[in-house]
């Protein structure tokens, strides 16, 4: 299939990559790989889920953590899924907040953030954990610091239940902006475009660090039946099987990990992906 005398690539992925896909490494692969890229992107387990039914078909997947990979490769739709780059937590805030001021003094290193999120009537918004390694990020986020800090209360007073109705709201973002929503979680890659002020989390707590899981084996979280544990937060890509244009997967994933791919990853204030192993069935 050609568009403008360009192949069609379909890549499914998690929606937080989705602005490079259709920004930088659109404009990127046009080029040099003549390629024209269609990006499909919702939270990575519902594209993994999507696959898996056959929802869905694409040439390449990219989700964020290992888990929707693996269940894309359990169900036999992939081989290997190469780590091509990694992000971590932050604590996205509305300046609009009441809180504002306190949240600042927290970003600034002035306030326990921990302390800040404590507040009475704080709101707190945070996506679906059952569908997105980014709303399961802020509860893995916060077992992190109950740990580092000795607060063993520390979830249930800053997140309440793993699926809290009054914290998982619709249009977090734009509640950011408009200040009905106080503070929030996001991948420190979505920041930059939101223009929203935000706080770093240590290295412990933010998911950045390959070893969390080694590093804190007791720390799981379990959502209807099944069990999760924290991921780094690396973003895998795999071809996927019966691929509609499987050459020009191939040669898009070997240029996703080449210097150029790398150096707009950089741009876009993403990590390099670092010692992190490839994903193997």
């Amino acid at each position: 299939m050609l568009a403008q005398g360009l192949a069609v690539l379909d890549v499914a992925s998690a929606g937080s990559i989705r602005p490079m896909l259709e920004g930088a490494i659109k404009t990127a692969i046009a080029q040099d790989l003549k390629l024209d890229l269609h990006a499909h992107a919702e939270g990575a387990d519902t594209v993994a889920q999507s696959i898996v039914s056959e929802a869905l078909r694409a040439d390449v997947f990219i989700p964020v953590t290992a888990g929707p990979m693996l269940t894309v490769m359990h169900a036999g739709k992939a081989e290997t899924g190469e780590p091509i780059a990694r992000t971590e937590l932050v604590l996205v805030y509305s300046p609009k907040s009441r809180f504002a001021p306190q949240l600042e003094a927290a970003a600034g290193g002035k306030a326990n953030w921990w302390e800040v999120l404590q507040e009475p009537g704080m709101r707190i918004g945070r996506g679906n954990p059952a569908a997105d390694p980014g709303a399961r990020a802020i509860l893995f986020a916060m077992m992190l610091a109950a740990k580092k800090y000795n607060q063993p209360n520390l979830v249930d007073k800053v997140v309440g239940p793993t699926l809290n109705p009054e914290q998982i709201i619709p249009g977090v973002q734009a509640g950011l902006q408009s200040g009905a929503i106080d503070v929030s979680a996001s991948y420190k890659i979505g920041v930059g475009s939101s223009k929203l002020p935000y706080i770093t989390l240590p290295k412990e707590i933010n998911l950045s660090s390959l070893n969390v899981h080694t590093e804190n084996p007791e720390i799981s979280l379990s959502i209807g039946g099944r069990t999760y544990l924290p991921d780094p937060l690396v973003y895998y890509a795999g071809l996927l099987k019966g691929a509609a244009n499987p050459v020009g997967a191939s040669a898009f994933l070997s240029w996703l990990r080449g210097a150029e791919a790398q150096a707009l990853f950089l741009q876009h204030q993403f990590d390099a992906p670092g010692e992190a192993s490839a994903i193997h069935a």
